[in-house]
C-alpha cells in the first residue's frame, strides 16, 4: 500500500513539472475546451489520464469529481451534465464531463454547481479563491448510474 501511495506521489510530481515546460494535451491531458470565457477540461476514463489531471489540479481555480456510491467504496462516474452558476444566478458553465473530473478556470467568487447524472441532480455551493485551488465531489446513490430498460 506504502508503495502505491509513493508511485502515486511521483507521478503527480512528475506531471506537474510536465505542465510547466509542455502543453496540455503533451502531458497526457484531454483537450483544453471553451464554456463562454471558460475554459475547462474533463477525462479520467483512463488511469494515466486519470493521474494525468491529478496532478494538474493543482494548477487549475476549481477541480470537480464525480462518483456512483457502490457499497462501502464509490465508483468514478462521467457522462455528468455540470451547470455552474455565479452569485447572480447567471451560468458560467455549462458542458457535460467526458469522465469523473472535470477542472476548470473560473473567476473568483461564488457559485453553485447543479451535477445531473441520469436526471438525478446533486446540487453544492462554490466558492473560488485567487490563494488556493478548490475541490468539489459529487457522489450519487447506489444504482443511479444504471440505465434503465
Amino acid at each position: 500500500m506504502k508503495t502505491q501511495f509513493v508511485h502515486a506521489i511521483g507521478a503527480a510530481a512528475i506531471g506537474a513539472a510536465l505542465l510547466g515546460t509542455a502543453p496540455a494535451q503533451a502531458a497526457g491531458l484531454p483537450q483544453v475546451r471553451h464554456s463562454g470565457a471558460v475554459e475547462y477540461l474533463s477525462g479520467g476514463i483512463g488511469h494515466d489520464e486519470a493521474a494525468a489531471i491529478e496532478a494538474a489540479s493543482a494548477h487549475w481555480p476549481v477541480t470537480m469529481e464525480f462518483a456512483v456510491r457502490d457499497g462501502k467504496r464509490s465508483d468514478f462516474a462521467a457522462d455528468v451534465k455540470v451547470e455552474v452558476r455565479d452569485a447572480k444566478g447567471h451560468v458560467a458553465l455549462d458542458t457535460r464531463s467526458d469522465g469523473p473530473f472535470l477542472l476548470a478556470r473560473l473567476q473568483p467568487g461564488s457559485y453553485t454547481v447543479h451535477a445531473t447524472l441520469r436526471e438525478r441532480t446533486l446540487r453544492q455551493a462554490l466558492t473560488v479563491s485567487r490563494d488556493k485551488p478548490s475541490r468539489v465531489v459529487f457522489v450519487w446513490p447506489a444504482g443511479t448510474d444504471e440505465r434503465s430498460g
